[in-house]
């Protein structure tokens, strides 16, 4: 890519507030549905209501944590290309704080359905006792304050860089954030790594995988940047990002190929290490998702993952369409609800799936709530850091 040093005359761009109250609220009440929907599952259903909420917060929290890590990975390599649309990751990665929230019934009314370890006393399963150190209520609460906090704060204080350097357009914002994100990177890759640990691999205390984190980090790294080439898309037909051209579209495109390939790589190493070995405490996880129904779900998954948006992002002149960037966005966000489908519901219903309309509910009332944080963001601010010093090179991006 090019580093131009060539002055920008661009003109900063706002999102027109009445637009950013009307979808904010629009959010808001499909969010106000199926909140009040999945409270109705909560004393209908008790257990199937933990597993959707599961299954709708952590959708969620991968799509805001992959954008926390473009943003991250944007200052801490010094990027020119996205600045552009940089913002837009901040935007979504500062949803993040908010989704300590989602988390709580999950963690009051709901953990000893979900983690089978909660309420089981010392001396019943010996397996249990040697994690105790780990697998214990108090630990696991601060851990779940440390991932809010530690993932939180690394994405409040880049959005709050950047804005501030919209006001004054100094270069010390740029170092101040380059440093945020090399310190924030480990920060991000423990609480993500962990968070996975504690919330899906704890599902079954018994099952164990060195390569869950990367497994999850992989789709999210992926669904975030197809849900940033929609976001940008969006913006650019409502007449807004008018300098983002086909090179942007073409390096986004680019990593969304590089995350379908390494997600496809992750997760073939992961099932064929465990399977060969053929240890009853790691094939169980895959002997479940396997067989019955959920065999079709998987083989789908596999298929639409890889196989399908491989080559349509293969090749440079499609990654240079926007409509059918967008089309291969769409389903790669797809394929990453049912990834998290295929993760925490089989937990529940282990002899095939079950659909509920609490599955539905949670991804409403969740993504409805970020939804509308994330239009109140939208005309807080220029749509881009309109005084970064690299401005300049990413609107006279060349690959």
């Amino acid at each position: 890519m090019s580093h131009s040093t060539e002055s920008s005359n661009l003109i900063e761009e706002h999102f027109d507030p009445a637009a950013s109250r009307r979808l904010s609220s629009l959010s808001f009440a499909v969010s106000a549905i199926g909140l009040l929907v999945s409270a109705y599952g909560l004393f209908a259903s008790r257990e199937q209501f933990a597993f959707s909420w599961l299954f709708g917060f952590v959708l969620v929290f991968t799509l805001c944590s992959g954008a926390l890590f473009w943003t991250i990975l944007h200052h801490a390599t010094d990027s020119e290309w996205g600045i552009l649309i940089r913002r837009q990751m901040e935007n979504v990665a500062s949803i993040l704080p908010a989704l300590a929230v989602f988390f709580l019934p999950l963690l009051l009314l709901c953990a000893p359905i979900l983690w089978k370890w909660w309420d089981k006393a010392p001396g019943v399963d010996p397996l249990l006792d040697a994690k105790a150190a780990y697998l214990n209520h108090t630990f696991f609460s601060i851990r779940y304050v440390l991932f809010f906090v530690g993932l939180g704060g690394v994405a409040t204080v880049l959005a709050r860089r950047s804005i501030a350097q919209d006001e004054d357009g100094s270069a010390k914002h740029t170092y101040a954030m380059r440093n945020a994100a090399i310190v924030g990177l480990p920060v991000f890759g423990v609480c993500l790594t962990f968070a996975a640990v504690d919330w899906l691999m704890g599902l079954d205390y018994n099952w164990f995988s060195t390569m869950w984190g990367v497994y999850i980090f992989a789709g999210a790294a992926g669904s975030s940047m197809a849900l940033l080439v929609l976001i940008v898309t969006g913006l650019k037909n409502a007449g807004y990002l008018k300098a983002v051209n086909l090179e942007h579209y073409h390096v986004m495109g680019k990593f969304m190929l590089t995350f379908t390939v390494f997600w496809a790589y992750i997760g073939y190493s992961q099932y064929m290490l465990i399977w060969y070995a053929n240890i009853p405490e790691e094939t169980i996880y895959f002997k479940i998702r396997n067989t019955e129904s959920w065999h079709y779900l998987s083989t789908f998954l596999v298929a639409g993952r890889f196989f399908i948006p491989f080559p349509f992002l293969l090749f440079q002149s499609t990654k240079k369409k926007p409509k059918v960037l967008c089309g291969v966005a769409a389903w790669m966000i797809l394929m990453q609800i049912v990834d998290i489908y295929v993760i925490v519901l089989p937990s529940l219903h282990q002899t095939g799936i079950s659909p509920s309309i609490f599955d539905l509910a949670s991804l409403a009332a969740v993504g409805g709530a970020a939804a509308g944080l994330y239009f109140r963001r939208l005309s807080a601010s220029c749509l881009f850091p309109k005084r970064d010093p690299r401005l300049a090179g990413s609107v006279n991006l060349h690959n």
